[in-house]
């Protein structure tokens, strides 16, 4: 009997200390002997006690709350684990939940990296080293401000392993507020020693943002810097005497490359550090470390680090685990001894977690004075950015307006391609009669070209005095093109990275999301040999789209005079195959969107080619019949001929 009481209460006793564990709902942030202590080294003298693991929640993923976001903090490094946005969800046609901007990266030795964690704490004098992203801090429960404003706050001691005293205190808040989509976050250390103390510390930035869609991945890691070089803003804006922000940038593709630190670094010479970024297609997390008093820039940051994770280590860097992410490093500061003015130092810092819409960024005087529109990039190709972003901020500022009267950025697309089409027929129209006039000239020309094979200057004497003659420029060829690019490459851009498109129908039976593929019908996911290609639905709008290729090089003239060959006849017979096969394919898996722009300026240009082909049938008509001038000679104006009087006074 007494061996049975005694394993009753044996069990009852370690039952009560399983239920004091935090995870069965003991206090998190009461002590206890047996949590292990978290050391620098084996040598060195400071080290800090873990806390309880604990999860604090701030904000809210309902769009009735007020709040822009839901944070999911960490006791780990005092970090984030977690954040989602209110407004915006992961586009999920079965299951949509809150789009989650940030979660946790893993490295290739499988720990764990959160968003704003403290690295090591670091005892500059000594060089020691404390891995505060491995311990627990300790946690409060949540405040609420009278504005609805929720703040979490965390604390870590660090001791003197010799006396076990306190050392150094720091303490973390996180502060979210309805209707905004910053976060303030202050850390501040202190010193409670009767020694002054020099540190440093390293700090995660934002880390752990998704792709954005399917196709090539945007994700990018981006700095802000106020550029020292550039003159001044003038007016009485608040602008007025700052100079111009600009950016660097590593994609992820350049960041998996990159064989040492220096090549992730984020430097910019002669500028000013202001924030520090991860961006994909339509989203941004910007971690901005507040200046001192006076400053227009931080100057406490001294190194601000691009990092790519990839945890099972796969060369080819596509399984899926990919992510990126920001290291920072601050300044060394010397701590006045514990009770001196100067015996603490804070830090502050605010986060921005939400859309890359310039419309937004407009609105907020700190966000146009900090530059976030620096984190929104388009695709200018061959075209510098100083050409494309004014004109693609142009078109979409149009696309917002007709928005307002429309309701459907499908049919805006539409409509705005045409009527660029419009406004730019002028310069297509010349482009197209001076090529097909090179192409009339062709015979002409390979006559020319076998005469004079063996004298290059008379060869080119000759067919540019036939060009002359039948006022043909190469020029006027090719310069309507050129023209056009920068406005082409603006649309493309503008509506590709449109954050308004995307989970925006067009048809509620067909396109529902401008932004992913029009998806007819969803099927398994099956990846296309040789190209690893994973296709998981049937795409109608890359096949209309060949069609409207097809047409269009119908319809097109030769370019060349040498098309009057058989050889180049027939290279272009495979050009206009290749074309037509080529860009469907590259496209079957684009936003939807951006193959409804090109499909629609495609059959718009062979509406266009189709006009224009009948004016030069007309034209060419006259010319037989002497109603027109032939050459340039001749006046180059369609006018009817007069007949000649029979005396002249």
């Amino acid at each position: 009997m007494k061996n049975i009481l005694f394993v009753i209460i044996t069990g009852f006793v370690v039952f009560c200390g399983w239920l004091a564990h935090p995870a069965c709902g003991g206090d998190a942030n009461s002590p206890t002997k047996e949590t292990p202590q978290l050391k620098a080294a084996d040598t060195i003298r400071f080290g800090a006690d873990n806390a309880f693991d604990l999860s604090i929640t701030l904000g809210s993923v309902d769009p009735k709350s007020g709040f822009k976001f839901r944070l999911e903090l960490s006791s780990k490094g005092a970090a984030i684990r977690k954040a989602s946005l209110s407004e915006y969800d992961d586009c999920d046609y079965k299951n949509p939940k809150p789009l989650t901007i940030l979660s946790a990266a893993k490295d290739k030795d499988g720990s764990e990296v959160l968003a704003m964690a403290n690295g090591s704490f670091i005892f500059v004098g000594p060089q020691l080293q404390l891995p505060l992203d491995r311990l627990h801090w300790k946690g409060f429960d949540v405040e609420k401000g009278a504005d609805g404003s929720q703040t979490a706050r965390f604390e870590a001691i660090i001791k003197d392993e010799n006396t076990g005293s306190p050392a150094i205190k720091l303490t973390k808040t996180y502060k979210v507020t309805p209707d905004s989509y910053l976060l303030d976050c202050q850390l501040t250390i202190e010193n409670l020693t009767d020694t002054e103390q020099k540190v440093q510390l390293n700090l995660a930035g934002p880390v752990g943002i998704g792709p954005e869609g399917v196709g090539t991945d945007t994700r990018k890691v981006v700095a802000g810097f106020r550029d020292s070089q550039g003159q001044p803003a003038e007016g009485g804006s608040e602008q007025a005497g700052l100079r111009p922000v600009v950016s660097v940038r590593f994609d992820i593709k350049k960041l998996n490359k990159a064989k040492s630190v220096e090549d992730r670094q984020l430097v910019r010479g002669g500028a000013g550090f202001l924030w520090g970024a991860i961006v994909n297609k339509y989203f941004a997390a910007i971690v901005v470390p507040v200046a001192d008093e006076g400053k227009d820039y931080c100057d406490w940051v001294t190194d601000k680090t691009g990092r790519f994770y990839n945890p099972d280590g796969d060369s080819r860097a596509d399984s899926g685990d990919e992510t990126i992410g920001l290291d920072l490093k601050t300044a060394s500061t010397t701590l006045a001894s514990a009770g001196q003015a100067d015996s603490s130092k804070t830090y502050n810092f605010k986060l921005y977690l939400g859309p890359k819409d310039k419309s937004l960024f407009d609105k907020s005087e700190l966000y146009r004075k900090l530059g976030f529109v620096q984190t929104i990039d388009f695709m200018a190709c061959c075209c510098p950015t100083s050409i494309i972003n004014p004109l693609a901020f142009g078109i979409l500022a149009i696309m917002k307006w007709m928005y307002g009267f429309i309701g459907n950025y499908g049919v805006v697309i539409i409509v705005l391609v045409f009527l660029v089409r419009l406004a730019m027929h002028p310069i297509t129209k010349m482009s197209q009669v001076s090529m097909n006039k090179f192409s009339k000239l062709a015979p002409k020309a390979e006559e020319i070209k076998k005469k004079y094979a063996d004298n290059k200057a008379e060869l080119n004497k000759q067919l540019m005095a036939l060009y002359r003659e039948q006022g043909a420029s190469p020029i006027m060829g090719f310069l309507p093109m050129m023209v056009q690019m920068p406005i082409w490459i603006a649309l493309y851009s503008a509506i590709y990275a449109s954050i308004e498109l995307r989970g925006a129908p067009f048809l509620p039976f067909w396109i529902t999301d401008l932004s992913a593929p029009d998806a007819v019908v969803r099927f398994s996911t099956i990846t296309v040999p040789l190209f690893s290609w994973k296709i998981n639905s049937l795409n109608l709008l890359p096949i209309m789209m060949g069609v409207a290729f097809y047409l269009q090089q119908k319809l097109t003239p030769s370019q060349a005079p040498t098309a009057a060959s058989p050889q180049a006849a027939q290279q272009q017979k495979m050009m206009m195959v290749m074309m037509t096969l080529l860009f469907p394919l590259m496209l079957y898996r684009a936003p939807s969107g951006l193959n409804l722009y090109i499909m629609a300026s495609t059959f718009a240009g062979v509406v266009e080619q189709y006009v224009i082909r009948k004016h030069i049938r007309k034209k060419e008509e006259a010319e037989s019949k002497g109603l027109v001038a032939t050459t340039s000679k001749m006046g180059g104006k369609a006018k009817k001929k007069k007949p000649k009087p029979f005396f002249r006074f």
